[in-house]
């Protein structure tokens, strides 16, 4: 009896020094993740400020003036000198450019670092600059997430696929996901599969490095997508069919459906997905599911025979291209600057 009455107290014991333990770790992380927030708060605020002393400077008259393009080399050396690291040219330029893109401080967002901004303050255009600093606001990207979305020309490929104010909005509000159109880009970019663009390869090569590759596959996908398989089985009367890939997108909630082509896609796989979704919106889905939504992503495709092959078809079925390296930024914003003026009055 006795023995039994000192094991539960043990036991309380060891539930409670486990509870002091972990209420101590939960206090120190908080407290290093507020030290974090605080030290970067303060960098960003000294990096705005250092800025906008340089733009003062700059506009304190003509004998100022005549430091011209000499000033930021001379503060470079002399900062340095007097505080060590952090004050090349590189960096005070982009201090000044800080200022200048965010000339009221209160919209300088705290939740981003100097990291972030040093990347997002590389875009030449205004609206892409905005539409990045709202998309790692909202999708909480890390500085490398961040770089490579920028590398994908991420903005020029939405941005193309809307109009004038398709594309305010976007810059403005962010990549905003509220029906199926919303998640296509034109062409998906596949970079990381490591796939050689000009060399043979199969459907499954490209599915397996997709798979692989999940993490940065659903990132290029966009926020909402949930992995759930691949070569999904579908038992349709006394045949077997395998859908390449399989994700549930829990913003718009519905299923989503990849097939993936190596080559050009052909009117009979629009024919061959609608029959899956078909299958999925009676099978699978539940009854607070959206319709899914299904996507042939190849290689090529024919605008005009899309067009035919697509018409008709009540599901949300899409045909999109992919790619397997990255676009050249210049000529993607080129298309968009024609799109804009093309709306110009």
């Amino acid at each position: 009896m006795d023995k039994s009455i000192n094991d539960v107290k043990i036991h309380l014991v060891d539930s409670d020094y486990q509870q002091l333990v972990s209420n101590i770790t939960s206090l120190w992380h908080q407290a290093k993740e507020n030290a974090i927030s605080a030290v970067n708060t303060e960098l960003l605020d000294a990096n705005w400020q250092t800025g906008k002393y340089i733009v003062e400077f700059e506009q304190g008259g003509k004998v100022r003036a005549e430091y011209g393009k000499q000033l930021l080399v001379n503060l470079a050396k002399d900062l340095t000198l007097q505080n060590g690291r952090g004050f090349s040219r590189s960096n005070l330029s982009y201090m000044r450019k800080f200022y200048l893109s965010f000339p009221k401080c209160e919209t300088v967002s705290h939740k981003l670092t100097w990291s972030h901004y040093f990347e997002i303050l590389k875009c030449d255009e205004p609206l892409e600059m905005q539409f990045y600093l709202k998309q790692c606001i909202k999708e909480g990207w890390k500085v490398r997430e961040l770089k490579r979305q920028m590398k994908s020309a991420l903005f020029q490929r939405l941005a193309l696929s809307t109009d004038k104010e398709g594309v305010l909005a976007l810059a403005n509000e962010g990549h905003q996901v509220m029906k199926p159109q919303d998640i296509i880009r034109d062409p998906f970019v596949l970079e990381f599969t490591g796939l050689p663009p000009k060399k043979r390869y199969k459907e499954n090569d490209l599915e397996a490095a997709l798979k692989s590759n999940m993490e940065q596959f659903l990132l290029e996908l966009g926020r909402g997508f949930a992995f759930i398989g691949r070569q999904y089985v579908m038992h349709i009367g006394s045949r077997q069919f395998k859908v390449d890939l399989v994700f549930y997108h829990c913003i718009l909630k519905c299923y989503v459906l990849i097939d993936l082509k190596r080559a050009e896609i052909k009117h009979n796989d629009i024919g061959q997905m609608n029959l899956y979704l078909n299958f999925f919106k009676t099978e699978v889905c539940q009854p607070d599911d959206n319709p899914p939504i299904g996507i042939v992503l190849g290689a090529k495709k024919d605008e005009l025979l899309m067009e035919y092959a697509l018409q008709g078809i009540t599901n949300q079925l899409f045909a999109a291209r992919y790619q397997l390296y990255l676009p050249k930024r210049e000529e993607l914003q080129e298309q968009l600057d024609k799109l804009l003026d093309a709306f110009e009055p």
